[in-house]
């Protein structure tokens, strides 16, 4: 990598390196909280409970940079309910919720969703930043799910550039997750000199991401090395040939693969979204959980919603701060 870059290591299921940018917007600085809607409009935004004030034990190192754990996830209103679950359960289940600063990436600021962030953690350490959607959207082919192929799905290759530089090191996680297991653990990785960490996919095929045009290409196939650029690269070799079939984790490995320090794959129980075609219901897979990853068409939220929700949707269930209009499952 280029050593105009800082490396910010550790990361989960899709995970970047982090640079200097001076583009952050602290939402201690947004009166979100004084916002008011005409009453003649009604908001697109959901409403949420406020989650319970989670506070550091004695045994917390204190929340500077130091002892903090930052966090980075994209932020979008249709996600919304997700991101929520997901905040939750990391500040229930870390020892030290205070010391977590999170870092959304969201390609516009909509006040309504800043406003029900604060109203439901208003405790939260939590800062902004713009992505410029266009920077990815002519390099952007179709995939296999529509989902897939929204700009805000690649703005973590560029990490490097939109986080402050007192950000060293970040962990990435999706809006489809809930985290159950002190997410200290997997901050605390030894990258042992690699760039990135990620879980293991013990059962995966790696030929599987990519088309026979890739594998038949001797130049393309033999590839390795590189960064933020060379995603890039690939992007714009896929919109040419067409050289994988799902969205922006194929270039990442790419480009990647071989610099990445193993996690244990406690730490993405994927797939419990079922396929990308279908959404179909998915057991759990055998072994110890840390984080369960609804990865695939299915949303759990949508599914409890429509009555008819897969057996693992009800472990996300209790982190939802949705208010809902209607009657719960229960009643």
């Amino acid at each position: 990598m280029a050593s105009s870059y800082r490396y910010r290591h550790g990361l989960l299921s899709f995970v970047l390196l982090v640079a200097v940018a001076d583009n952050a917007i602290s939402t201690s600085s947004i009166r979100v909280d004084v916002i008011r809607r005409p009453s003649s409009m009604a908001s697109s935004v959901p409403a949420f409970r406020e989650a319970p004030a989670f506070r550091n034990g004695n045994e917390c190192p204190s929340p500077s940079e130091a002892g903090r754990v930052d966090i980075a996830m994209t932020l979008d209103a249709n996600y919304l309910r997700g991101t929520m679950a997901a905040v939750l359960s990391i500040l229930q289940h870390t020892s030290c919720p205070e010391s977590v600063t999170f870092h959304f990436l969201a390609a516009q600021f909509e006040p309504d969703v800043l406003a029900s962030i604060r109203a439901a953690f208003p405790y939260l350490d939590f800062r902004v930043y713009r992505f410029d959607s266009s920077r990815v959207r002519g390099r952007i082919s179709r995939s296999i799910r529509h989902a897939l192929d929204q700009p805000l799905n690649y703005a973590r290759i560029y990490l490097a550039e939109i986080l402050p530089p007192e950000v060293r090191r970040v962990i990435y996680l999706d809006s489809d997750i809930v985290v159950v297991d002190d997410i200290r653990h997997l901050w605390e990785v030894e990258l042992e000199g690699h760039v990135v960490a990620a879980p293991e996919y013990c059962h995966a095929n790696f030929t599987k991401y990519f088309t026979d045009a890739f594998w038949s290409d001797a130049t393309l196939s033999s590839t390795s090395g590189g960064y933020t650029k060379m995603v890039e690269d690939w992007m714009g070799v896929q919109k040419q040939k067409r050289i994988y079939h799902l969205g922006s984790l194929p270039p990442f490995l790419l480009v990647l693969a071989g610099n990445i320090k193993a996690v244990d794959h406690r730490w993405n129980q994927h797939g419990l979204g079922g396929d990308n075609i279908e959404g179909k219901c998915r057991s759990l897979h055998p072994g110890p959980i840390s984080l369960l990853h609804w990865s695939g068409k299915g949303k759990p939220w949508l599914r409890l919603d429509s009555r008819k929700p897969c057996a693992v949707d009800y472990l996300w269930a209790p982190y939802d701060l949705y208010k809902s209009s209607s009657p719960s499952l229960e009643e």
